[in-house]
């Protein structure tokens, strides 16, 4: 595995672009909560993206994974200090330019890296890997919605505690179900990852739980005394962020196995956000644009209209006369 950064000109334009897999990390810097760092989503997407490289490197060792620096934009974002969060369309645009920039050098295979989950974030992924694949006839695809949105709604599960070699408790399914941000699963991650950026006040978190109404008010962890946070922080255990992150990379392994293979085309494993308009980068420009072209249109008419009927009533007032 080499890293884009470390590299010469020469040295990349030596390497054989049909068997290379360029891994472009990206995402946003935001608050976790009290007890954990805004790069977060930045360092778990890292050491997915540089753990996947190593295993593509064994599992292909005629191939090449270059990995790309990390991106820190990101959309979708709760707000708080520490929060940095630029348009979707930002989001999708920098990685229109970015895969573009790749895919004119040659490259035939990028894979877009993540660690956020906001809705709009992910599908300004998807639609940018769709628009560089298209306009450059490359392979550029993000799985990061497809998995997450399994992830979340427990249908690893299973998996989690074979590798975990113990059953879920009822308590922790139910934990499972609570989380959503800077919780159980992503307090256990850094636990993990880097346990020496996560503050030990962690213990003494309480749960935080939100209803489905609640959780589609903007910034909602963070209203009403929240502190930043959706689930069970003091629940986490860096055994279970362990066998979560092997089930994770084995199922994106399989995913990006399937591509290099021809099996598995991108369009077949994106997030149901890219399906729902609301989430599209262009859905509000275009109803705003819509909505003022109807207002303009409905104005000219009833003033056209008006006009109209005070023309015929002066021409009959005319004519009576």
């Amino acid at each position: 595995m080499h890293l884009l950064e470390e590299m010469s000109s020469p040295a990349l334009d030596a390497l054989d672009r049909t068997r290379t897999v360029v891994v472009l990390t990206v995402s946003p810097l935001e608050e976790h909560g009290p007890h954990l760092p805004v790069g977060v989503d930045a360092i778990a997407a890292r050491y997915f993206a540089e753990t996947l490289g190593e295993r593509l490197t064994a599992a292909r060792p005629d191939w090449t994974t270059l990995l790309a620096p990390t991106l820190h934009l990101g959309s979708f974002t709760f707000d708080s200090v520490g929060t940095v969060s630029v348009r979707q369309r930002v989001v999708r645009d920098a990685l229109v330019d970015y895969g573009a920039s790749l895919a004119r050098a040659g490259f035939r295979y990028i894979l877009v890296a993540n660690g956020h989950g906001g809705p709009g974030h992910l599908t300004a992924l998807e639609e940018a890997s769709a628009i560089v694949s298209r306009r450059h006839r490359v392979t550029m695809v993000s799985f990061t919605g497809h998995l997450a949105w399994h992830f979340l709604r427990g249908r690893y599960l299973e998996k989690i505690a074979t590798a975990l070699g113990r059953p879920l408790s009822d308590d922790e399914r139910q934990a499972f179900a609570d989380d959503a941000h800077g919780g159980w699963w992503e307090t256990s991650l850094m636990l993990l990852l880097r346990p020496d950026l996560v503050d030990e006040a962690y213990r003494t978190l309480p749960p935080a739980r939100y209803s489905l109404a609640e959780r589609v008010v903007p910034n909602y962890p963070l209203r009403n005394g929240g502190r930043g946070y959706v689930g069970h922080p003091a629940l986490a255990d860096p055994a279970f962020a362990k066998a979560a992150t092997e089930v994770l990379i084995g199922e994106t392994m399989e995913l990006v196995e399937g591509l290099l293979d021809g099996k598995i085309r991108p369009h077949e494993r994106r997030s149901p956000f890219y399906a729902l308009p609301f989430f599209r980068t262009d859905f509000w420009p275009i109803v705003i644009t819509a909505t003022v072209g109807l207002a303009i249109g409905a104005v000219t008419y009833l003033s056209l209209a008006t006009l109209g009927q005070r023309r015929t009533h002066g021409t009959r007032s005319s004519d009576r006369a």
